[in-house]
């Protein structure tokens, strides 16, 4: 299955792997890139050092091409060179301006992804230089840039980007919706929750049980877990902690029930209820009142999987859907 986002990234399939925060190490994209997709590290809350070790370590597992993403929270120039001296084929942001980064990513040889929420966010966003457009939907898990659900959106940005290439997010997690998003005019899809249930994922096994499990009406649109990340709305698993909440009225933050909880500790630091802290093999306690970052997704997803098999999976039920349509 080949589109043009294959061909301009040197892939074999049209399937990138969302950076799902911690869980989006070494072993998680190699494996996605040698699968024939695209793997893509998570790199904004690494330092300098740390991030050069991460991108040498998946090159030791992986020759094929892999991304890293950054959120736009703060001046990310220093790690975005370490990735552009390490010959990262694309870098990709989230949750701000990518402008002042995209020239010198350019120079390097590199290119740019930029996740958006809307058509008149892509259009601006191509006219800055941005080579791939990231358009994400409602639907999607973790942090939530836009507010239109990803059918509306995708033909949408489609038409006002054309043709630069544009990749659906939110809501896919099997072969069907990559068809669809490909029927919408996108040239590939950005997954992210059906690799958190995945083998190489570095995340906790009872949160990927908890996506297995998970109904599409098992999730939650919120700003609820915001410690450390204030004003960023969410899409989560439901739990105790959000039942809690909901069941006090919704309060602000300040008024919520049990604010000073502690219910894990990762790396011997406690973590509070309301964290934006997802559940990582490393933490002690109980995950499940954690921030389980899930989108609606979640409800097509029944095994977790080597990542290999999962991009395999994908593609053949994708050519299936599309051969079906004919």
């Amino acid at each position: 299955m080949k589109t043009v986002l294959c061909t301009l990234l040197g892939i074999d399939a049209p399937v990138i792997q969302a950076p799902i925060g911690p869980g989006a190490r070494s072993e998680l994209a190699a494996a996605v890139s040698n699968a024939g997709g695209f793997g893509m590290l998570a790199g904004t809350f690494y330092q300098k050092d740390e991030l050069r070790d991460l991108i040498q370590a998946t090159r030791s597992l992986t020759g094929k091409p892999f991304g890293v993403n950054f959120i736009i929270t703060e001046d990310m120039h220093d790690l975005v060179e370490v990735c552009l001296q390490e010959q990262v084929a694309a870098i990709s942001f989230f949750w701000g301006d990518p402008a002042s980064y995209i020239g010198r990513i350019h120079d390097a040889g590199a290119l740019v992804m930029h996740t958006v929420g809307s058509a008149a966010e892509a259009r601006t966003s191509v006219e800055i230089g941005s080579d791939v457009i990231v358009a994400q939907g409602w639907e999607a898990g973790g942090r939530v840039w836009g507010t239109v659900a990803t059918f509306a959106l995708i033909p949408s940005v489609v038409d006002a980007v054309a043709p630069t290439p544009v990749v659906a997010a939110g809501g896919i997690a099997d072969g069907r919706g990559l068809a669809a998003a490909l029927a919408l005019g996108a040239c590939g899809a950005w997954i992210g929750t059906r690799f958190v249930a995945s083998e190489e994922a570095w995340l906790h096994p009872a949160y990927k049980r908890r996506i297995v499990d998970a109904a599409e009406t098992d999730t939650v649109y919120s700003s609820l877990f915001d410690g450390g990340w204030p004003d960023a709305p969410h899409r989560t698993l439901r739990n105790s902690t959000v039942a809690r909440w909901q069941e006090a009225g919704c309060p602000p933050s300040g008024a919520r029930p049990g604010e000073s909880d502690v219910v894990v500790t990762l790396s011997g630091e406690p973590v509070c209820r309301y964290a934006a802290a997802l559940p990582r093999p490393d933490s002690v306690g109980d995950t499940e009142p954690m921030a389980n970052y899930a989108g609606q997704s979640a409800g097509l997803v029944k095994r977790v999987l080597p990542a290999g098999e999962i991009v395999a999976e994908i593609v053949s039920e994708a050519e299936r859907a599309l051969r079906a349509m004919v």
